[in-house]
């Protein structure tokens, strides 16, 4: 703050359009003044904001370094847990008295819970870790991929599973099919008794690709939907529905990395509609900021020929 004061002891000697000049001054001085203010203000917010966001980025990293040396350290040792509890459990299953047994059967059965939970976390952290190769993908190839890999989980449980046509974008090609199959495995583990219809859709939105994945399953209370992305974060009991919390939190992972994110639009037992973005030039962080809303299920989509692109179920078994 300052002040400008122009004055005489004498009477008399500005004439109006001096005076009209000199508060015209005056209030270009004070607008100076006022924007130098506004603009030191925004450059001492924007240091502390970068400030905060490199001490995050070398938290985080920091975290994901962490995760990866003590998953790799704690293999080997549970390692040979796991394998010894298997023996104890084959050499001296019937040998001893039944709650010897169960015993053992609780270790072995903790030891693989452990392994898989490791397993998971480094797959987390690998995600971070690495080299994203962004490079022109086709989401057909990428669907068909993930669809090969649950080939079991779809013929066991009869799913249904319809796609629109998907386009070619800008992704990491690993990436990219993982999410794919971690939200499509999830709709055939979250399903009623009757075989689940499943849906891939994508629309194409300013600067970004919106897929969607939604199923008819057991659906998601709307006070969950954000924390279900959240690392180890379980809705259900491990007998109910088997699992370690991680998949949803490797697919935001993936979202963010590709300039989008993801969220979920659900009821109980009404299904769950799973949409993620991906960024037009992800290197770029092509991803709008705000939550689109959620569009109305898809349904089948023709294709050029007029036939839907993919029709994958238990009557074509085409897997």
């Amino acid at each position: 703050c300052g002040a400008l004061s122009i004055c005489s002891t004498e009477t008399g000697i500005f004439n109006p359009d001096e005076v009209g000049l000199l508060e015209e001054v005056a209030l270009e001085i004070s607008y100076a003044l006022e924007h130098y203010q506004q603009e030191a203000q925004r450059r001492r917010a924007e240091e502390a904001l970068l400030a905060r966001t490199q001490e995050l980025a070398r938290s985080n990293a920091e975290l994901e370094q962490f995760a990866r040396v003590a998953s790799h350290d704690l293999k080997e040792p549970l390692r040979m847990v796991s394998s010894y509890t298997q023996l104890l459990a084959r050499r001296y299953r019937g040998k001893l008295d039944a709650d010897a047994d169960e015993f053992i059967a609780y270790a072995a059965d903790g030891a693989l819970r452990m392994q898989q939970l490791i397993d998971d976390l480094l797959a987390y952290a690998r995600v971070s870790a690495r080299e994203r190769e962004f490079e022109t993908v086709s989401s057909e190839a990428a669907l068909s991929t993930a669809l090969r890999n649950l080939a079991a989980a779809i013929q066991e449980s009869g799913a249904v599973i319809h796609s629109g046509p998907l386009p070619p974008v800008r992704a990491d090609p690993v990436q990219l099919g993982q999410i794919l199959q971690n939200l499509v495995g999830n709709a055939i583990k979250f399903r009623k008794s009757a075989a689940p219809h499943i849906d891939v859709d994508c629309q194409e939105g300013p600067g970004e690709w919106r897929f969607s994945v939604s199923d008819d399953g057991i659906g998601i209370a709307p006070e969950s939907a954000d924390r279900i992305f959240q690392v180890f974060q379980r809705l259900h009991t491990r007998e109910k529905y088997p699992g370690t919390g991680i998949g949803l939190a490797i697919c935001k992972k993936i979202a963010e990395q590709h300039g989008g994110r993801i969220w979920v639009t659900s009821e109980p037992g009404q299904g769950a509609d799973f949409q993620f973005t991906i960024g037009k030039n992800p290197g770029e962080r092509g991803g709008t900021g705000g939550r689109p809303p959620g569009p109305a299920r898809p349904n089948d989509r023709p294709g050029p020929d007029g036939t839907p692109l993919s029709h994958i179920g238990r009557e074509e078994n085409s897997i």
